[in-house]
């Protein structure tokens, strides 16, 4: 790991970006050009001593998961990406099946999302990136353990997570979470990730197992989902999932039509979403 290159190359992606690049408010008037050490530590889901402690090259040797966070945070390219690996002491990420990094153009679509929940997921449900809004309507899954950030495992492991859906709602939504992961199962079924996804949920869960062995197949596509938020109330929303030319990623952005109560609902949830994250 070469600490001093690793601190220079962070230092330099963080200068050039802006917070409207990656869809955060400006704010007070900065006293130098780029982001502020702790947004990119908020975008990447770790602490900003953690994160300072890279730039200023005393921090310990960063974890891959974690790497991947922080190109995503700072919008690397696919080359920058490798570098920052390598900078660390890592292999970069090789090719398909699955990939984990989310494209620049993918992630400047979503920053511009300011004001809908929006997220990026893979086909197995890792949660790749989200918006302010998706965060505020979702919670930050940021702070949960390695191997956690995934919305099946946390579906079927977490009653927390089934909390945030109407009761009536929770059972339909895990026959389709399993029957999506099934269609991806198919279409992968040398992907290692995926098989040790499948692997840790039947051995936690009874209801995912029994659903598994069940065997219904269906590709999640856009359709209305209802939210029990715990502030705002309850959100019916418009779901539109929008797939990357490889099928790998998708795009998944929550609408409420204009004029409802879920709009209006959406609005406040905007508010209490930014206040959040600025007093966070």
């Amino acid at each position: 790991m070469d600490r001093t290159e690793l601190a220079d190359f962070l230092r330099h992606c963080r200068a050039r970006l802006a917070p409207a690049d990656v869809g955060l408010a400006q704010g007070a008037r900065r006293r130098t050009p780029g982001l502020r050490r702790e947004e990119v530590a908020q975008l990447a889901g770790m602490s900003t001593d953690h994160y300072t402690r890279l730039e200023q090259a005393r921090g310990s040797r960063p974890s891959r998961q974690m790497l991947a966070a922080v190109a995503r945070a700072l919008r690397l390219s696919d080359d920058e990406r490798d570098h920052l690996f390598h900078l660390a002491g890592e292999e970069p990420p090789r090719g398909r099946p699955g990939t984990q990094h989310v494209r620049p153009g993918l992630l400047l679509v979503l920053d511009r999302l300011t004001d809908t929940p929006a997220q990026v997921l893979s086909d197995r449900g890792d949660i790749l990136a989200r918006n302010a809004m998706a965060r505020a309507l979702h919670g930050d899954a940021s702070a949960s353990p390695e191997g956690e950030h995934n919305l099946v495992w946390r579906y079927f492991t977490d009653p927390a997570a089934r909390e945030l859906f109407p009761a009536e709602d929770r059972d339909p939504g895990a026959r389709e979470a399993v029957a999506d992961l099934r269609a991806t199962f198919a279409r992968r079924p040398d992907d290692a990730r995926l098989a040790a996804l499948v692997h840790r949920l039947r051995a936690r869960s009874e209801e995912f197992s029994a659903l598994w062995d069940a065997h219904h197949v269906a590709v999640r596509r856009s359709d209305t989902k209802r939210f029990l938020h715990p502030v705002v109330g309850l959100l019916e929303l418009d779901c539109e999932v929008l797939l990357n030319p490889d099928h790998d990623q998708r795009l998944v952005v929550y609408t409420a039509r204009p004029g409802s109560t879920s709009y209006e609902r959406l609005e406040l949830l905007r508010v209490v979403g930014l206040q959040n994250l600025t007093h966070g």
